[in-house]
């Protein structure tokens, strides 16, 4: 059993940063992919950054250049930087954990643990 909480998530003019943080307790946090993904209103879970246990970066190409996943295994935390936020990154951020070793985890269905969510509000 993982329980995950992220934070960081408020409102933003557009063309500013944000860092949201998510912090893993249970497991082994070092062994896991963790992973990003984002809903807004109305539309499905959309992936967005995953880094490996091997720190493997994958990212969508919608935010490729502006959004940086990091990890710290010593904190048992995943970081998202976000710079140049624009009004459709607005959404609530959730990170999930990859307890079975996708390949390349970008799938909703590759996790199988997951956070609350933070919101993301990126006005103009």
């Amino acid at each position: 059993q993982v329980s995950l909480v992220e934070s960081g998530g408020e409102l933003v003019q557009a063309g500013g940063s944000l860092r949201l943080s998510c912090v893993a307790s249970g497991g082994a946090f070092s062994s896991y992919s963790m992973g990003w993904f984002r809903q807004a209103p109305g539309n499905d879970r959309e992936f967005v950054p995953a880094i490996s246990w091997s720190t493997a970066t994958y990212y969508a190409d919608s935010v490729k250049g502006r959004f940086t996943i990091s990890r710290d295994n010593a904190k048992n935390t995943v970081y998202l930087q976000m710079n140049n936020l624009t009004p459709e990154d607005t959404a609530v951020y959730s990170c999930g954990v990859d307890t079975l070793g996708s390949w390349v985890p970008m799938k909703v269905s590759d996790y199988d643990y997951w956070g609350q969510g933070t919101q993301v509000t990126v006005s103009n």
